[in-house]
């Protein structure tokens, strides 16, 4: 049985693919600075990313690493560039060292950002593009296998305020009411933690060895659409509005600015409908907002 170690598996999406390792009998370590609800099965190590001898010492006995440690959140990157830069460059680059060092390491799965594609995505995204480049230096350098995930708009349960969806349902709940910070017309494909977890699975087969794949949704949602569907499973009783600012950092409709290396896009089919995924969210916010 390989082991599997899984830098920030106590994180929203992180957690999701410990849970689809689980399902598929992984042997598995969760890295992370605070513990999750663990299967007993799973082994939790307490640590931080910028601790190299700590990450050193985790990977030891693993053949697979997956890292989503770092920070997700592009309105915070550019109050914080450095804290950004540290986590997810730095630290990524530490656990690369480290599976180098080691040598038994099979397969490195990064967790990158569709913003790595683009020209937009403040300090965040400039992170994941720049880390991306230092793994394929690793893999050129010392023949370190990888895959690149390049994930989307991602929501589902568990997930917290830096999630757009989890901020929109939580106010809906919370005020009765929505507000966008910017035209309402900006597209995303949208895609459920637990598709995107099972794909992040599947790719450890031979298909996904030194490859890129993006993980996105298979529809295409306005953020105006998105609000009104929340609105009208909630009862159609929301007030709804756009503040038609700039919202600032991030695309419109498309990430694809320049000429990235290219992805392959990868679905999972069956997939969990936009709509019923949103009905998930909106009944775990409610329960959580009921017990305060």
């Amino acid at each position: 049985m390989k082991k599997v170690i899984v830098f920030g598996g106590s994180g929203f999406l992180g957690s999701a693919v410990v849970r689809s390792l689980l399902n598929s009998n992984y042997k598995i370590s969760v890295f992370d600075k605070q513990q999750p609800i663990l299967n007993s099965e799973i082994e939790f190590i307490e640590g931080n990313i910028l601790d190299k001898e700590a990450v050193k010492k985790a990977l030891h006995g693993h053949s697979i690493v997956f890292n989503f440690a770092g920070a997700a959140n592009l309105e915070g990157s550019i109050q914080d560039p450095l804290r950004y830069l540290n986590l997810n460059v730095i630290g990524n680059a530490n656990i690369l060292q480290s599976a180098v060092e080691y040598g038994g390491v099979e397969r490195f799965v990064y967790a990158s950002s569709a913003y790595a594609l683009s020209d937009k995505g403040a300090f965040y995204g400039i992170s994941k593009n720049a880390s991306e480049k230092i793994l394929k230096m690793y893999h050129k350098s010392f023949g370190l296998k990888y895959t690149i995930l390049r994930y989307g708009s991602v929501y589902g349960p568990g997930a917290d305020r830096t999630n757009r969806i989890f901020r929109f349902i939580s106010e809906a709940v919370e005020s009765k009411s929505i507000t966008f910070p910017g035209l309402g017309s900006e597209e995303r494909e949208y895609i459920h933690v637990d598709d995107a977890a099972e794909l992040s699975v599947k790719i450890l087969d031979a298909f996904g060895e030194n490859s890129i794949f993006i993980l996105t949704g298979i529809e295409r949602h306005s953020y105006m659409e998105v609000i009104n569907l929340i609105d009208e499973i909630m009862g159609s009783n929301l007030d709804l509005k756009c503040s038609n600012e700039e919202y600032q950092g991030h695309y419109k409709i498309t990430p694809y600015q320049y000429d990235p290396d290219l992805g392959k896009k990868i679905v999972n089919n069956p997939s969990i409908d936009f709509g019923q995924g949103l009905l998930q969210c909106i009944q775990e916010v409610s329960s959580l907002n009921a017990e305060k």
